[in-house]
């Protein structure tokens, strides 16, 4: 038995949900194999991700294009038992194309790892564990990050052979991208999160986070409520149609704690909440819980942070 993951990377370095779903790869048995389609430098840098027995590198742009990608992996597949993918935007893009192509049922977001055709999956936003068993001879399968312990970056040396990339669909095409970039740490691998809800009122008041994020060394999240209102990102909302996270420390100013929410951060080691209603939901998954306005509050921890 042999497994195949599905890199993804930013051009020059695999991301720590891939290094999750090497983890989970690893808990199958058998070879894992990484396939890496973009620059050489991401290839390389793969290689040094330990438990790798090879890395198959396929020349390409990076852009990582669901398409060409999903057929790259069905001329791969009759070598593998296993195709797994990190259930990021990519993951999650590409691995049911690759399903569909191979005429099996794809299995999504797993937490867990049973034996080889067995797996755990949240379901109902996360509040129930559904036990799956798959009989395909293939497996296609994205895995939940957060629920596993990324391998590494660094101290293995696999081998790097290439990979002839399969031929271009030719429905759809690179046109560009906007890159957000921070000096704070990627949301879904910060040990710190800090996110702000609705409760913030305005983009403006929702800067007050940064200070204490900075602080902290931490990420800054959003609810989906203060997205749609426009005080954050798209790309900080944590929760069921955002991001899943598991930090060492959650702390969530103004979120009341809507199921969707909770989804996305109750595996947090320790989760603090901060919320003027007594009755928010958010309460029954804290750790620690301060009634109170946020807006005093979060100047005091930062005060506090900067007095060391």
């Amino acid at each position: 038995m042999s497994v195949l993951v599905l890199a993804d990377h930013d051009g020059a370095a695999v991301n720590q949900p891939t290094r999750s779903a090497i983890a989970a790869a690893r808990k199958l048995g058998g070879e894992v194999h990484l396939l890496v389609s973009g620059p050489a430098a991401a290839a390389q840098a793969a290689a040094g991700i330990p438990g790798i027995a090879k890395v198959l590198h396929a020349e390409g742009d990076g852009h990582m294009l669901a398409e060409p990608l999903a057929a790259l992996l069905v001329q791969l597949a009759p070598g593998y038992s296993h195709l797994l993918a990190p259930a990021t935007a990519v993951g999650k893009n590409v691995m049911p194309r690759a399903a569909a192509l191979l005429d099996v049922q794809p299995v999504s977001d797993i937490s867990g790892v049973v034996d080889a055709d067995t797996f755990v999956r949240p379901i109902y936003a996360g509040n129930a564990l559904a036990t799956v068993k798959s009989a395909d001879a293939t497996k296609v399968i994205t895995v939940r990050a957060a629920s596993f312990d990324p391998v590494p970056a660094e101290g293995g040396s696999a081998p790097v052979e290439s990979a002839a990339a399969a031929a271009d669909p030719g429905v759809s095409s690179f046109v560009g991208a906007e890159i957000a970039k921070s000096e704070r740490p990627e949301l879904t691998a910060a040990r710190v999160v800090i996110s702000g809800g609705r409760a913030m009122g305005s983009a403006e008041n929702f800067a007050i986070l940064d200070k204490l994020a900075d602080g902290l060394g931490a990420a800054v999240g959003a609810s989906r409520a203060a997205v749609d209102a426009g005080y954050a990102p798209n790309d900080h909302q944590v929760g069921q149609t955002g991001k899943i996270v598991a930090p060492e420390l959650y702390m969530a100013f103004g979120i009341s704690g809507a199921i969707q929410h909770l989804a996305g951060m109750k595996d947090s080691k320790v989760i603090v909440a901060v919320n003027k209603d007594e009755e928010a939901p958010i309460f029954q998954v804290a750790d620690y819980g301060l009634v109170g306005d946020l807006f005093t509050i979060v100047p005091e921890l930062t005060a506090a942070l900067d007095k060391g």
